[in-house]
């Protein structure tokens, strides 16, 4: 069956990874196998296989050859982060209320499923963030706060998709805005406050009030992207 270039030897893989005659792992077979069954050259398949390398659906080993990835769901959608990293602030805002519907179910989560161990981490990440003074620190430690409290739920796509949004937001300086540090930093404390009581409806309300309070901050404050 001969296909034409590139997209249409992308949708020809697509097509039978999801019809499952391509499965998790399965390696594909040689290049001239390939080229002359699909009737392309070996550049464009090269070109076409590159790309789903790019997509998450295939990996090269090196001296081994092509195979299907494991397409679990959280590795397919670390490939977002290529998009939602140009996403202007208006994209973002809409964004966050993404981010908000999962976080909060996560800290709900966290609430019922954190070990004593969990939660003094939890809250060695807030002290340490309370008394970091440069930005780029406060950032690392409150992505590693909500990697953390997403991971605690146990949801890896949940957990990505989260993360991904996050990516995007860090570009903004808002945590180094006075007023908005200090909201960061109590909207942090009641969500882990809530965690240690294992309330997880005060859990869930709390990161629903500390990101809504993101998504205010940025409308007022309207920053720039760095």
């Amino acid at each position: 069956m001969a296909v034409a270039p590139s997209t249409s030897v992308i949708d020809y893989f697509r097509t039978e990874i999801s019809l499952g005659r391509l499965s998790p792992g399965q390696r594909l077979p040689p290049e001239p196998e390939l080229c002359e069954k699909l009737g392309v050259s070996r550049g464009a398949l090269r070109e076409s296989l590159r790309e789903l390398q790019g997509y998450g659906l295939l990996e090269a080993r090196h001296g081994s050859g092509t195979y299907v990835s494991s397409l679990k769901p959280a590795e397919l959608l670390k490939g977002l982060a290529f998009t939602v990293d140009v996403v202007p602030l208006e994209g973002l805002l809409e964004l966050l209320g993404v981010r908000r519907a999962v976080e909060a179910e996560a800290a709900a989560s966290a609430a019922a499923r954190a070990s004593d161990e969990d939660i003094a981490q939890l809250e060695g990440l807030i002290e340490q963030m309370s008394a970091a003074q440069d930005i780029d620190t406060r950032q690392q430690l409150d992505e590693e706060l909500h990697a953390l409290i997403c991971d605690l739920a146990g949801n890896e796509s949940a957990s990505t998709i989260a993360s991904v949004i996050r990516s995007r937001a860090r570009h903004y300086d808002l945590i180094d805005h006075d007023d908005a540090r200090i909201e960061v930093d109590l909207g942090h404390a009641a969500i882990v406050r809530a965690i240690r009581s294992r309330n997880a409806m005060a859990a869930w309300a709390a990161m629903h009030a500390h990101v809504s309070a993101t998504e205010v901050w940025l409308r007022n404050i309207n920053p720039a992207p760095r």
